[in-house]
């Protein structure tokens, strides 16, 4: 059977080269929270992506959770992404910006002047730290419950990202609904306990989500829209289940349909120590969500090509395999060896281990 791996595919508006995509991934270089030169290198060097999804970015000085990560709710934030998106055009690529507001997971130190730490619920995680360029590792603080204003206004925060992303030239956006950042905290009830319209029943626990997604795609529209969601994930203190945890996913894919968002992006951590997310659930997602699956996790070319010609999904993201591989495409197509990552250097500024890694031309050429 021939491979689906490198066939070009159509994303909504968007002509892919291949069907393999660069997982966001942080990697905490923008400087004050700007994108920069360094950035645009590094995300042009990894064009060959038939998809590049950006680290992610906060739409709000509210949602910048750990230190050096870009925002894109300010100019100068906008102008530093267009020299991202510019460089990846200009190398053939696509690329969406990956929306993450943090929630919980943060620290006052790490973010500007004025800011606060909001969250569905006043529930803190007690049970890791958070890095801070100032004082080194430091306990999460206990977040303050966002009031009904404050959920109007990050909901808007979401759009004005969302239109802002547009505006710098990129391809379109994903809701980062995954690893138990701020959509995920109102998904889960142990983080959420709230006893409004937000908290509670399945249909509450999914209504600030789906709102967002609705706002969102009215702004730029569903075809640029997508979301990433990670069901028995164990990321920043959610527990891997809950009872009714596959109504709530099957409702939530099935909302998001009628959204006509264009992907739904699933992720599954258990390469990472996380567990499994069941077959079963990832076939209610696929069911049950009518557009663009992408596949996440551990992936490798020969799983990669299983998993597309069974039809469970449409793309495949590949992470930290891109990180020391910007020629990651043709490596596979060619079989060449991959290389390995400096794992020291995933979070630090500067180039070395972000921009230093070299292609197999180069290593040719040398």
């Amino acid at each position: 059977m021939s491979s689906k791996v490198f066939d070009s595919y159509q994303l909504g508006n968007t002509s892919l080269a291949n069907r393999i995509v660069m997982a966001p991934m942080t990697r905490s270089r923008a400087i004050n929270n700007i994108p920069n030169e360094l950035v645009a290198t590094y995300y042009a060097q990894r064009a060959g992506a038939g998809l590049i999804i950006t680290e992610g970015t906060s739409p709000s000085p509210n949602g910048i959770g750990y230190a050096r990560i870009p925002g894109v709710y300010s100019e100068e934030q906008v102008a530093g992404w267009k020299l991202v998106t510019d460089a990846v055009h200009e190398a053939g690529g696509k690329i969406f910006l990956q929306i993450m507001h943090t929630g919980r997971v943060s620290h006052p130190t790490n973010m500007p002047a004025g800011t606060r730490v909001l969250a569905p619920s006043a529930i803190g995680l007690t049970n890791s730290e958070m890095w801070t360029d100032q004082d080194g590792n430091q306990p999460y603080p206990t977040p303050e419950a966002m009031s009904s204003e404050d959920i109007t206004n990050t909901i808007q925060e979401y759009v004005d990202a969302a239109k802002n992303a547009i505006a710098a030239g990129f391809d379109g956006v994903e809701l980062h609904g995954a690893n138990g950042y701020l959509l995920d905290q109102f998904i889960h009830p142990d983080s959420n306990q709230r006893t409004d319209e937000f908290g509670g029943s399945v249909e509450n626990r999914l209504r600030f989500v789906l709102e967002v997604a609705e706002q969102v795609v009215a702004a730029i529209g569903a075809e640029r829209t997508g979301i990433r969601l990670s069901p028995y994930g164990v990321f920043n203190e959610l527990s891997p289940s809950y009872d009714g945890i596959e109504e709530t996913y099957t409702q939530l894919a099935t909302a998001l349909s009628k959204l006509d968002l264009v992907y739904l992006h699933v992720v599954d951590h258990s390469a990472m120590g996380a567990p499994e997310v069941p077959e079963t659930i990832k076939s209610l997602l696929r069911k049950n969500f009518s557009n663009t699956v992408i596949l996440s996790g551990g992936y490798d070319l020969a799983r990669a090509e299983a998993d597309l010609a069974a039809e469970k999904g449409d793309l495949v993201a590949f992470g930290r395999p891109w990180i020391s591989n910007p020629d990651l495409v043709q490596r596979l197509q060619s079989g060449a060896e991959l290389q390995d990552p400096n794992f020291d250097a995933f979070y630090t500024p500067g180039p070395e281990g972000y921009t230093d890694y070299p292609t197999l031309v180069q290593t040719e050429t040398a």
